[in-house]
């Protein structure tokens, strides 16, 4: 049989099993040296945290609500350079409560005026109708009724002029249930009413207005009136009315009584 020659070269190619050991050793050795190669090099690359910053930032309070908080001396010079007082002025409540009591006594006295004002309030004012004749000055004589509802509607309305001219002008209420003015109903002609005859001064009809209108009607006339003009701007206008014919005819006592 032929021999095998040995391969001197292939022999270098493996290491004795004795040797196994020592080459674990040095693979362990390369390994642990680039992993401390690794760290070091990691350990380089940080940046260096400043120690004054970080004893800083310990010092800083932990609780963030506590920052916001002020002494009550630091409160009190806060509101106090702030020009507003803490609590509310005592002078200032008051002239608060005067205000509104002047003005809730202005609403009283707008609603009555507007709302309260009656037939009877005006018949109480009004002025006799002899002395009216008698004084010089023109006058307003109403014909009117406590049931008549137009005429209860328009008593703010006759209010209102009645206080603006009663200086100037007299103002007179005939009640149409009253017996006494029967000749006075015939003389003006009365069939409805709240019924207005303006008189000059001499006591001669000028004109007349029926029934329901605008307050201006009534407060030109009675302006002109005031003035001693010749005539009166509506001397002849009707409005919505009550009929005079459903007046309740009774005779009045007072024998002064307009009523």
């Amino acid at each position: 049989m032929a021999r095998v020659a040995s391969n001197p070269v292939g022999l270098h190619r493996f290491s004795p099993f004795s040797q196994t050991p020592r080459a674990v050793q040095s693979v362990k050795s390369y390994i642990g040296f680039q992993n401390k190669a690794r760290r070091l090099l990691s350990v380089a690359c940080q940046t260096t945290p400043n120690p004054t910053e970080t004893s800083e930032k310990e010092e800083l309070p932990t609780d963030s609500g506590s920052v916001n908080e002020e002494s009550p001396s630091e409160a009190t010079n806060s509101s106090a350079d702030s020009g507003f007082p803490e609590f509310p002025n005592k002078s200032i409540n008051k002239q608060i409560a005067v205000v509104s009591t002047l003005a809730a006594v202005g609403l009283f006295l707008s609603a009555r005026l507007d709302f309260g004002v009656s037939l009877k309030d005006l018949a109480a004012a009004a002025l006799p109708y002899e002395e009216a004749l008698s004084n010089g000055k023109p006058t307003v004589v109403e014909f009117y009724a406590d049931w008549c509802e137009v005429c209860r509607e328009l008593a703010p309305d006759v209010y209102k002029v009645e206080q603006q001219y009663k200086d100037r002008v007299n103002f007179v209420m005939l009640n149409v249930d009253n017996t006494r003015w029967e000749q006075e109903l015939d003389e003006f002609g009365v069939e409805g009413i709240p019924h207005f005859a303006f008189l000059d001064k001499d006591g001669n009809e000028e004109g007349n207005v029926v029934g329901r209108l605008p307050r201006k009607y009534l407060l030109e006339n009675v302006d002109a009136l005031s003035h001693g003009e010749a005539s009166v701007p509506h001397a002849r206008v009707v409005g919505q009315y009550s009929s005079a014919e459903a007046r309740k005819v009774h005779q009045v006592a007072d024998p002064r009584s307009h009523g």
